[in-house]
């Protein structure tokens, strides 16, 4: 048998066998680092996720929150991007630089500046380069002010959309990432938001790859390290406080694969250049793709209660993928996790489950399951035997 068939089978089997599985929580479990993955770093807090099947290759402290520096730029970059898409902005929309914004970001400030002059406009398409390209304060700060007056009012904004993307753990109080009081960000939420960006505004994200920009005769390069390494980065920055250290949000495309890493917590820039090189390296050197099962495949079942069947198919909406280790596939198996019994009745396509693929006992990506079919409300026989059944397995939980 083939290396991939053997894999296939072995997570069908263990499937099969645990699909009577009842999960008193059936919440979807965070993702944990696979018990094959044998390297560490000098980082704080990392993350390191394929972008197509969303496999969590690595992670250390992922939810533990640090101060965002630059990588703040982030969320304000995605409100600008969110707002020329809906027509709110153009490109050629220009806003002035405030004696505030030249202060506190620009060229008296002594941090990242494109070196905008005071009171001058800027063209919207300009401030982006230089916030993304320069990590520029000033930019930052003339695109809050111009589009919400203040940086507390656009901080509001930054923390309402970053709710609406699902990054729980993070709030921001300005859009430069400069310190302040209850800013703070996770490497987990850094991710979502780096997914998010690259794959909702792909002509905009473009500009994160761009080498260099020239602002007021003064040219500057990218400052995120990764571009010049030949491992296919296409994004995203880098942040440093003398709170959490050095930080880097890296996006690399090689070899029709995404890798997406967040770190903090290094002490020097060197060393985060480092610690980033290796571990991409490694996501790439360690594991291979396998599909495990086709969109619309059933792997299971689930105990239903009062139904004209006792049991309905579990399947997937579409492909199970997942990065397996290249040096113990066979280590990789299934378990479905459901509150049940379930209760009748179910419509064909209603989610009533999770799979959960680990790596020995690690989780490392979970997928929802729906009903393969539907199972009506019994008459009052099945009714009478699934409550039999609920009585005797509560009985049996008891013990």
């Amino acid at each position: 048998m083939s290396r991939a068939g053997f894999l296939k089978t072995r997570v069908l089997f263990a499937a099969c066998i645990l699909a009577a599985t009842v999960a008193s929580n059936p919440t979807f479990s965070q993702e944990a680092t696979p018990a094959a993955a044998r390297i560490e770093t000098a980082a704080k807090q990392a993350l390191l996720v394929d972008g197509e099947t969303g496999t969590v290759l690595f992670q250390k402290n992922p939810d533990a929150p640090f101060p965002p520096a630059s990588l703040a730029k982030m969320m304000t970059m995605e409100i600008v991007f969110a707002a020329l898409r809906a027509g709110e902005l153009r490109l050629d929309t220009e806003f002035p630089i405030s004696e505030h914004a030249w202060r506190t970001g620009g060229a008296p400030s002594g941090s990242s500046t494109m070196f905008a002059k005071l009171n001058s406009r800027v063209p919207v398409e300009a401030l982006i380069r230089g916030t993304i390209v320069q990590s520029a304060n000033d930019a930052a700060i003339a695109i809050a002010e111009g589009m919400e007056g203040s940086e507390d009012a656009f901080a509001q904004r930054m923390n309402e959309r970053a709710q609406e993307l699902g990054m729980t753990a993070s709030r921001f109080v300005n859009p430069t990432g400069l310190p302040a009081d209850g800013q703070e960000v996770t490497v987990r939420d850094l991710l979502t938001l780096a997914r998010h960006i690259r794959a909702t505004y792909p002509e905009l994200y473009k500009i994160y790859a761009e080498p260099a920009f020239e602002w007021n005769g003064i040219f500057q390069r990218n400052r995120n390290p990764l571009l010049a390494m030949e491992l296919g980065a296409d994004g995203i920055g880098t942040g440093y406080t003398e709170a959490s250290g050095y930080a880097l949000v890296g996006v690399t495309r090689k070899g029709g694969r995404v890798t997406l890493l967040a770190m903090s917590g290094l002490e020097k820039s060197r060393e985060r250049a480092e610690e980033a090189r290796r571990l991409l390296t490694w996501a790439e050197e360690a594991f291979e793709p396998r599909t495990l099962f086709e969109s619309g495949a059933s792997i299971g079942t689930a105990s239903v209660f009062g139904g004209s069947s006792g049991s309905v198919p579990l399947a997937v909406s579409q492909p199970v993928k997942l990065l397996v280790p290249v040096d113990a596939p066979d280590r990789v198996s299934a378990q479905i996790r459901y509150n049940g019994p379930l209760i009748a009745p179910i419509e064909e396509g209603d989610r009533v489950a999770s799979l959960e693929i680990r790596v020995d006992e690690d989780i490392v990506l979970t997928q929802a399951l729906y009903a393969g079919a539907s199972v009506f409300a019994g008459d009052f026989a099945d009714r009478a035997m699934g409550a039999v059944k609920e009585l005797a397995v509560g009985w049996l939980r008891a013990f």
